[in-house]
This record gives C-alpha cells, structure tokens and sequence, in this order.
C-alpha cells in the first residue's frame, strides 16, 4: 500500500513539474492580449476651479483572450495618480502583473482619461521575473470606467521581445 501511494504521489509531483516546466516556455517573441478587471481605491483633492488631483492604487484581475497561457487568472496592482481639468487629464503610475506561476511583469504607465471614463495610454516595461526576465516592448491598453464607484474594465496588448 505505502508503494502504491509513492507511486502515486511521485506521479503526481512528476506531472506538475512537468505542467510548470512547460508553462515556462515563452517564444521569444510575441502579443499576449489580455483583459482585465479593476477597482480603484484613492483619494482625490480639488485644487482649483474645476481641477482635481488624484491618487491611489489600483486592484485587478488578468483573463489571457485565448482562455489560457501567460497572465491567464493572474492579478495586478498597480499605483497611479491623476491631474485632471473638467473630468480628463493625463494620469500615470506603475504596475506589477503576477501570472498564476508567480512570475511577474513590471510596468511604467502614462494615458490620458477623457471626460466619458474611458482612459487609454501605454505601459512600458520595466522588468520582470520568471519566464518574464529580461523582457522588452511595451503594452497598449484602453480601459472603461464601468462604474461611479471605481470599477473599470480593460484591455491589454502585451508586446513584448525576451532575450
């Protein structure tokens, strides 16, 4: 009986090596699409007539286009601040995107938000870990607000070259 729950264990922890090992390969090149859902958590101050500053932080959630494969079922963070004149302005910040690996990519973000809620702009990368390490390219994304409580959904076009 112990033999056959070794087997099985060993069989177990042998398949998940192997699930892990070849969810590291990564083609050296590529667009990972992706969408997102967020909710932001910050504070805003009016400083003049009719302009606010903001900032916070942002929460999400990462679904990969295709169902599966890199940031798929992962999560985000990211940090941001805003500068806005009649409801629209440029708004930047950082981000760190977590796959369900663990490996991260860190991002660098500027964009302009519009008076509708709809925000769009570019994340450049920073760094990364993992299958990620040593990534390049950048990231255009275009975001809706969803909600008047901080709500907003996503798309992402990872472009991205690895060494």
């Amino acid at each position: 009986m112990k033999k056959a729950i070794a087997i099985v264990v060993f069989g177990l922890a042998a398949s998940t090596f192997g699930l892990l090992s070849g969810a590291q390969q990564l083609p050296k090149s590529g667009t990972i699409s992706i969408n997102s859902g967020w909710k932001a958590n910050g504070e805003t101050a009016q400083v003049g007539e009719g302009r606010i500053f903001g900032w916070g932080g942002f929460y999400g959630v990462t679904l990969n286009a295709r169902g599966s494969g890199p940031l798929h079922m992962g999560s985000a963070v990211c940090s941001y601040t805003l500068d806005l004149t009649g409801g629209a302005g440029p708004g930047r910040g950082t981000c760190a995107w977590t796959d369900a690996d663990g490996d991260k990519i860190y991002t660098d973000y500027s964009g302009m938000l519009a008076a509708n809620g709809v925000f769009e702009g570019l994340n450049q990368y920073s760094s990364g870990t993992g299958k990620f390490s040593g990534i390049t390219g950048k990231a255009p994304f275009q975001c809706k607000a969803l909600s008047a409580q901080g709500h907003f959904g996503c798309t992402q076009q990872f472009e991205y070259r690895l060494p």
